[in-house]
């Protein structure tokens, strides 16, 4: 099974980027998580830039989500949303429909309480919009973040391992055992 992994940051050091490598390592060997790298490289969507043939990095994050049996996104929260170039990648593949009935993680982690609570209330909105499958054990908000990972990005947390194999785990049967509308 292919699940592609998208982190809401481009920050070098992202916890969230850490979060989906760990969970690259988690997951069984029957799943290959690969991390899509390049939301960077997106150009500013504009509905007049949305032509065929697409812009390349468009075009390429396109065949990635096809590919995939499943997605898994993960985000930081910036000022009360998702940041602005995950809202971007949204855009760029709203009318085409990679996501339609796809299996979809959503995970939010942040430094808080409230691990990026509002984050992920958007970005579960903007998915379920866009009609993907979101299986309810896929879905983790994460407190503390920077507690719970070691210097290097490495997990030390145990519960929240158990916690990120349970959304592949979801993910899994959800691919095995599509929802009746696919």
């Amino acid at each position: 099974m292919k699940f592609l992994a998208i982190s809401g940051s481009l920050r070098a050091a992202s916890t969230n980027t850490s979060l989906l490598r760990a969970l690259a390592e988690l997951a069984p060997s029957t799943v290959t998580i690969t991390l899509y790298d390049g939301l960077d490289d997106l150009p500013h969507f504009s509905p007049e830039r949305d032509i065929d043939p697409a812009p390349e990095a468009v075009a390429t994050l396109r065949a990635q989500l096809r590919e995939a049996d499943a997605v898994i996104i993960c985000t930081p929260e910036y000022i009360h949303g998702m940041p602005g170039v995950l809202k971007n990648m949204f855009d760029w593949i709203a009318s085409s429909g990679e996501f339609v009935y796809k299996p979809v993680g959503v995970i939010s982690a942040g430094p808080s309480d409230t691990g990026g609570s509002r984050a992920h209330a958007a970005l579960f909105h903007t998915v379920d919009v866009l009609t993907a499958n979101l299986p309810e054990k896929a879905s983790l908000i994460v407190p503390f973040v920077r507690t719970r990972l070691d210097p290097a990005g490495r997990i030390t947390d145990p519960i929240l391992a158990q916690e990120l194999r349970e959304v592949v785990s979801a993910l899994v049967e959800a691919v095995e055992q599509p929802s009746p509308a696919v």
